[in-house]
């Protein structure tokens, strides 16, 4: 059942969600139908003198009245068992309409079409046991009629009368009522339906990205085991070289002894480089709720951002915030690493000395977040799945294909998203959406 914005599809929710979604649709329709009905009879006795026991088919619509101010006092046993309610009420319109139909002319009432309404919409919502025992007693209800029903004089002759009969407008007005009520009702549940299949699609899909991300937690997490201890040797062994490289330099041996400090330095920089990347895949990538979110300001934010990058690429960053004193509640570090890896896409693709323009601006309660380059862009077929986990278009040992993977899913998970923008030849535009305060994203504090 649908129950305060959860949802659980098991097969109780799928059985009973149709009859929860119509019944209360159905209420409304039967004031609909109480107070047309009541206009119909009371004009046409009066347009054509027509001789039918008002008081009878009156009191017929007040208990139809009545049970539907019933539902609205007690609606638990209607959430409970909503099948049985609905089913229930469906018998109770069809002998309604029987008696009604039988005040009024029996089967040549022109609104004896008015059994399909019943027919037409139990047949969407309820089960096929409630869609057969309503199409048999319609059935019965109709047949009773023939023998037993109180004559209207102006229907029993409609055939013989000139110009427009009683009869003729009857069914007229029937045929109006009756095709517009099953296609208002069964339009308004199929639409609702149908939002409610798209809204179990996303939990799905949600779902799968989620799955996806708990295996890229187990592979890095994996990875992180078996790599570490190679790491760790190799970053002492670097350690050790480059004392030792120091030492020569300083004693002024050879003279070559400088290049081997850098390379000693380049690894040991590298093999830390490894293990912050081995260390972002499993814990801020997998599990960014881990770090609660503060207040800080656009600038701020941005600063932190480009300070993960080396000075010769700082250069190539241009920053346009119209409001850099606006503060959002986000966890800073991990959005700086979406927003750094998005960067970093942008520098791969940029045009060599061309600026790259990020910009932050507020749009009511969230902030868009742009990365915008001048490289060659993307075709529709590498834009369609550039968020994918592991995709990416650069060469092999340049890029993993996680970067943009994981900005999305820490987008999604505070109730915000990235889009991209591309057209071949002109560059790349990234935008990343987050909201103003995470810290009422129920979605992020319960992942």
């Amino acid at each position: 059942m649908f129950d305060g914005g959860r949802l659980d599809a098991g097969p109780k929710y799928t059985r009973d969600f149709g009859p929860n979604l119509a019944l209360p649709w159905v209420v409304r329709l039967r004031y609909g139908i109480v107070c047309g009905e009541a206009a119909i009879i009371l004009g046409m006795t009066a347009a054509f003198h027509l001789d039918v026991p008002l008081f009878g088919t009156l009191a017929t619509l007040l208990v139809i009245l009545a049970s539907n101010l019933l539902l609205a006092r007690k609606p638990t046993f209607s959430i409970l068992f909503p099948q049985q309610t609905l089913g229930a009420v469906f018998v109770l319109d069809t002998l309604c309409l029987t008696v009604m139909l039988g005040l009024t002319g029996g089967p040549l009432n022109p609104f004896s079409l008015l059994y399909l309404v019943q027919i037409t919409i139990s047949a969407v919502v309820l089960t096929k046991a409630w869609k057969w025992a309503l199409g048999i007693l319609s059935t019965i209800c109709f047949g009773l009629l023939f023998p037993f029903h109180l004559p209207v004089p102006a229907f029993e002759a409609h055939h013989t009368s000139e110009g427009l009969s009683p009869h003729l407008v009857g069914m007229w007005i029937a045929f109006i009522v009756a095709a517009g009520l099953i296609t208002f009702f069964t339009g308004k549940v199929s639409d609702e339906l149908r939002e409610r299949e798209q809204e179990v699609l996303r939990l799905q899909e949600q779902i799968a990205k989620n799955e996806r991300l708990a295996s890229l937690a187990t592979l890095a997490a994996g990875a992180a085991h078996e790599l570490g201890t190679p790491l760790a040797t190799i970053a002492v062994v670097s350690r050790e070289l480059e004392r030792y490289a120091a030492t020569l330099s300083d004693g002024d041996v050879l003279g070559g002894d400088t290049d081997v400090l850098e390379d000693a330095k380049l690894i040991r920089a590298e093999v830390e480089r490894c293990r912050l990347i081995l260390q972002r895949m499993s814990i801020e990538g997998a599990e960014p709720m881990g770090e609660a979110p503060r207040s800080i300001s656009l600038i701020e934010l941005l600063d932190d951002t480009v300070r993960e990058f080396a000075e010769p690429q700082r250069a190539s960053l241009v920053l346009d915030i119209p409001n850099p004193s606006v503060a959002v509640i986000l966890p800073a570090q991990a959005t700086a690493h979406s927003l750094a890896a998005l960067i970093k896409n942008a520098l791969d693709a940029n045009v060599s000395g061309a600026k790259i323009i990020i910009r932050a601006a507020r749009d009511g309660a969230q902030i868009t977040f742009s990365v915008a380059d001048s490289g060659e862009g993307m075709p529709e077929s590498v834009l369609r799945r550039v968020a994918e986990p592991f995709f990416t278009t650069k060469e092999p040992g340049k890029g993993m294909g996680l970067g943009t993977f994981l900005a999305r899913t820490f987008a999604e998970r505070l109730g915000g998203g990235l889009s991209f923008e591309s057209v071949p030849g002109k560059g790349t535009v990234a935008r990343l959406y987050l909201p103003l305060n995470a810290s009422h994203q129920d979605a992020y504090a319960s992942a």
